[in-house]
């Protein structure tokens, strides 16, 4: 037998201690726990609702809902409607935010639709103030990260609160779910309103990196890797979102933060990255029969306006409008020429809304 070479038995040697560092080095990280986080409804606005909704597969969520009118619950819906002093036709507004936002987002925004019926923003799961469950609190198949859960959970609010019908108003990834809900459900949805829309490259984990996100080693360290969006990182991101930081308001700055200390935030994320997918919705965009606004900030450098126009190119009745000197949160940053644009094309195109 003839004796392996000296040095391919250092070499060997090395790449078996690297191979085991990569392999065991993660399982030994120290994991501190998080300090200072609470229940998410500890955290409540004074008009905040929780409404238990069912997610696609047998689970239910806890979801942190904010309204107009104010503080509407699905009883106080039921209510109105057995009363008369709610629409007849059963339709209303539901707003889905981007990605690290919650329903503060579109506190600007919420009025001038109001006055069309009644208005629903809540939590997507792993933000905000919803409830945030871990492995080994859902059944098999009922991961509430997931995007066709987060499908069912919007139908499951708009049962809760009576709406047959509803105009759906999406930002980024939540514009990503509007569109998804109306392919799945096209007759409970009656048009869209889409900011910034996440469609032609929407960040979900690429079909590579699926396995290795799911291994022990990036289960143990990926909410490690969340909790850079609690620092500087996360801080920055916010900044890049707007064409002027300086716009930023206190009032947004202080509810991204609140998230942060709900229990779990930051393995929420880590499920909500690992459940994510990239898009696949351009191929579709052509089955979309409803009214569509797409509106972008000129300025937006997450979403730049020239994919917000691929994507109005695509849909059989979009409207496109651009908003000047903004960013990727246009509702946020330039809330009154965004609320103008939204206002002119509920007039034009749904008249009777």
């Amino acid at each position: 037998m003839t004796a392996v070479p000296f040095r391919i038995k250092v070499t060997l040697i090395v790449l078996g201690v690297f191979a085991l560092l990569i392999l065991v080095g993660p399982l030994l990280v120290p994991v501190p726990a998080l300090s200072g986080t609470v229940p998410p409804a500890e955290l409540a606005y004074p008009d905040s609702v929780f409404v238990d909704l069912s997610v696609p597969g047998g689970s239910s969520l806890r979801v942190h809902v904010q309204s107009e009118p104010s503080a509407l619950t699905p009883a106080d819906a039921a209510a109105a409607r057995e009363g008369g002093a709610a629409r007849e036709d059963g339709t209303g507004f539901v707003l889905l935010h981007g990605f690290g936002s919650q329903t503060m987002s579109w506190r600007h925004l919420m009025p001038t639709l109001a006055g069309a019926g009644p208005v629903l923003a809540f939590d997507r799961p792993a933000f905000g103030l919803t409830e945030r469950p871990m492995p080994g609190d859902w059944p098999r198949g009922a991961n509430p990260y997931t995007a066709a859960s987060q499908v069912g959970l919007t139908i499951a609010l708009m049962d809760a609160y009576g709406l047959d019908r509803a105009v759906l108003v999406g930002h980024s990834a939540g514009g990503s779910l509007a569109l998804e809900v109306a392919l799945a459900h096209p007759e409970r949805v009656a048009g869209l309103v889409l900011v910034s829309p996440a469609v032609v490259r929407g960040g979900g984990a690429p079909a590579w990196s699926r396995l290795l996100l799911q291994t022990p080693q990036m289960s143990r360290v990926g909410p490690l890797a969340m909790r850079q969006l609690g620092g500087q990182p996360g801080e920055d991101f916010l900044r890049s979102a707007y064409a002027d930081p300086s716009r930023l308001d206190p009032v947004d700055v202080a509810a991204y933060r609140l998230a942060l200390r709900a229990n779990d935030w930051d393995r929420a994320l880590w499920e909500l990255t690992k459940a994510s997918r990239e898009p696949q919705l351009l191929e579709h965009l052509g089955r979309v029969e409803v009214p569509v606004l797409v509106v972008s900030g000129a300025e937006d450098r997450i979403v730049p306006f020239e994919q917000s126009q691929q994507v109005a190119a695509r849909l059989p009745r979009a409207t496109l409008a651009s908003v000047p000197d903004c960013g990727h949160v246009a509702h946020e940053e330039c809330p009154g020429p965004t609320s103008d644009a939204v206002a002119t094309w509920l007039a034009a195109e749904l008249p009777d809304f």
